[in-house]
């Protein structure tokens, strides 16, 4: 470890009042949401913040019966809060690292607890994929944003993006994916007589298929989600 004296400590790591973005990546860990009117962010991922914020948690029926934030979804531990005021805020998610997206009119697909914070101008729904519901602890739940503004998702380590080609399906390990092109469709898929050597964490046999036209973003590293009863 590099020895500094404190003011040395001070000015390699304080913050950078000159940027005034929206969104800004502090360090590749930290995210600084420049707020003047409210954002989404992943529940319990705020580490500090300045001036008058209010924070609360989604309600269950704030978005609508047919927007309901599933209970489920809260189950798996990655809920969202509400973010309202002005001032500088802080969001940070055991220290794995941010990646910042502009959309443009365009669809992101995240896994649920890859999600770190997002404009509330963005449409958003949560998604259960049923079909690995009883292969997976808890299933497993994605959110598909849409529309214009700033996304902010989580990867362990540095991401990798595979490109999906018509007719070059890509396969990956659910827990080991971080997100997609929100027109991508992913099919499951299983192969019992190899399952021992599919994915690296416990042996599963679950893969996600991924054809069409678009990308996929995968971690290198499986991360394995609880139901968090």
């Amino acid at each position: 470890m590099s020895n500094y004296s404190i003011d040395e400590f001070i000015r390699q790591t304080k913050q950078d009042a000159t940027e005034n973005d929206y969104f800004e990546l502090e360090t590749p860990r930290i995210l600084e949401v420049n707020l003047m009117d409210q954002v989404w962010a992943k529940a319990g991922s705020m580490i500090s913040y300045n001036g008058g914020i209010k924070f609360e948690r989604e309600g269950v029926l704030e978005h609508g019966v047919g927007r309901m934030f599933k209970k489920a979804f809260s189950g798996e531990g990655s809920s969202l809060m509400k973010a309202s005021g002005t001032g500088r805020l802080y969001l940070a998610d055991q220290g794995k690292k941010i990646t910042i997206f502009d959309l443009d009119n365009e669809s992101l697909t995240v896994n649920g607890n890859d999600l770190l914070a997002f404009e509330p101008g963005i449409n958003w729904d949560i998604k259960l994929m049923k079909k690995v519901a009883g292969m997976m602890s808890g299933g497993l739940f994605n959110v598909t944003l849409e529309g214009s503004g700033k996304v902010a998702i989580t990867s362990h380590y540095e991401p990798l993006t595979l490109l999906v080609r018509p007719g070059d399906s890509i396969i990956t390990d659910p827990n080991a994916t971080v997100a997609w092109s929100g027109h991508l469709q992913p099919e499951f898929r299983t192969d019992i007589s190899f399952k021992t050597f599919i994915g690296r964490g416990s042996g599963e046999s679950i893969q996600m298929e991924f054809k069409g036209e678009g990308f996929v973003i995968v971690q290198p590293f499986e991360e394995v989600y609880t139901s968090g009863k």
